[in-house]
């Protein structure tokens, strides 16, 4: 049966070759706590195996400190293979970049560059502006701006546009997409009162224009991308959302969700409205 006492302390183990070469690179505390961890766990797998007789060297559990850091820093995302069946899979990281798009990102990030720099004035300049002009090229749209997720983006358009005011939705469309992000919740985080219309199955125009007040500040139509309501069903277009946006003056909002940017019918898959058409 192994002596406990044998176990070497943390103050030996701080002094072996091993957890020196540690201490030169990592944090302190993080060689201490992974140190008492180390020991911790040796003690219960001596408890379990009272027979074993492992090496209790400070060098030998010194490489084991070594080897215990090594694994908790060691980074967790790794290539995997997608036999999932769902190309674009959100929890697998939708889709991988082109070679073109690592050079492009290697190559802004491996030296300085004017991210925020007018290289004409020399003044500080927009982080925006580059990204901005590109997708207003490829899209047809006005303006641009690059934020983290779907959520966030419907979220600015709702602070901006019908904070404290009135947003008309159709009931159909109050969906949940990937990370539970909840159209409902969305619209309360943001300030605006979420006016729901039409019913399960079926929104027309009417409905929206029925319920438009003096508080109403935006017409919201989303598009349900993970689902679908087929059979007895029907929908008001975005175009004739638009219509009567402009006949009563009020901003109407299109959230297409994915945001397509190529129609991929051709590749068999599922066709999804695109930005430079909505």
């Amino acid at each position: 049966m192994t002596d406990f006492r044998q176990i070497p302390s943390v103050s030996d183990l701080l002094l072996t070759p091993a957890v020196e070469e540690l201490l030169r690179t990592h944090p302190r505390k993080l060689v201490v706590d992974t140190i008492r961890q180390v020991l911790d766990d040796l003690r219960a797998s001596l408890r379990a195996a009272p027979n074993s007789s492992p090496d209790l060297s400070p060098s030998a559990i010194g490489l084991l400190v070594q080897n215990a850091i090594a694994e908790s820093v060691r980074p967790s995302l790794c290539e995997a293979v997608n036999a999932t069946g769902v190309i674009l899979h959100t929890s697998l990281g939708r889709a991988p970049l082109a070679q073109e798009a690592l050079r492009a990102v290697h190559d802004a990030a491996a030296a300085y560059c004017p991210l925020e720099v007018d290289v004409q004035s020399g003044k500080r300049g927009s982080r925006t502006t580059h990204v901005e002009r590109l997708l207003c090229s490829l899209t047809g749209a006005e303006a641009a701006l690059v934020v983290n997720n779907n959520a966030a983006a419907v979220l600015l358009v709702l602070q901006a546009l019908a904070q404290g005011k009135e947003v008309i939705v159709s009931r159909s469309q109050l969906v949940e997409i990937g990370g539970s992000f909840r159209m409902p919740d969305v619209m309360a985080q943001s300030g605006a009162k979420l006016v729901e219309v039409g019913t399960t199955n079926k929104t027309y125009l009417s409905d929206y224009r029925n319920a438009i007040a003096d508080n109403t500040a935006l017409l919201l139509k989303v598009h349900a991308s993970n689902f679908r309501i087929t059979g007895f069903t029907a929908e008001v277009s975005i175009e004739e959302l638009m219509s009567l946006g402009r006949e009563r003056g009020i901003p109407v909002a299109y959230d297409i969700g994915s945001g397509a940017l190529r129609d991929l019918s051709a590749f068999g898959l599922a066709s999804e409205p695109l930005v430079m058409h909505s």
